[in-house]
């Protein structure tokens, strides 16, 4: 038996639950705690030795959120609300939308961004068209 294995084998027991893909959602959490710790061993260290299972953990938590989370699309008016409280903003602070009442029937859902507003939005925030599609 090889010296790497043999290691691995005698701390298997301890490692395991860490080497194991979610089954239900007591082990997701299991593996966000030990992520969130490993995280704060790593930091921004890229070549931290752990940084490996840092990328293992993480793939397979994308994973189970993929499948058993799925976060649905934002509409363009539910990204344009969240925009304007990031950054603070009434709704006549947006001219190249339109006047507040055209904001407001945007953000109520009364009516569509068009593809003007959109890219004057994009280059507003500085984000991508598809950010608002």
């Amino acid at each position: 038996m090889s010296v790497l294995i043999k290691k691995a084998a005698e701390h298997w027991e301890f490692v395991s639950p860490l080497l194991r893909k979610p089954k239900n959602e007591d082990d997701y959490d299991m593996l966000a705690r030990a992520l969130d710790e490993l995280l704060e061993m790593t930091g921004d260290d890229e070549s931290h030795p752990l940084m490996s299972l840092v990328d293992i953990i993480g793939d397979w938590i994308a994973e189970w959120d993929r499948k058993h989370h799925p976060m649905r699309e934002a509409s363009g008016a539910e990204v344009l609300g969240y925009m304007m409280r990031e950054h603070g903003l009434s709704q006549s602070e947006l001219p190249g939308v339109g006047t507040q009442s055209v904001v407001s029937e945007i953000l109520s859902g009364k009516r569509q961004l068009n593809l003007r507003q959109i890219r004057w939005l994009a280059e507003r925030f500085g984000v991508s068209v598809e950010t608002f599609i």
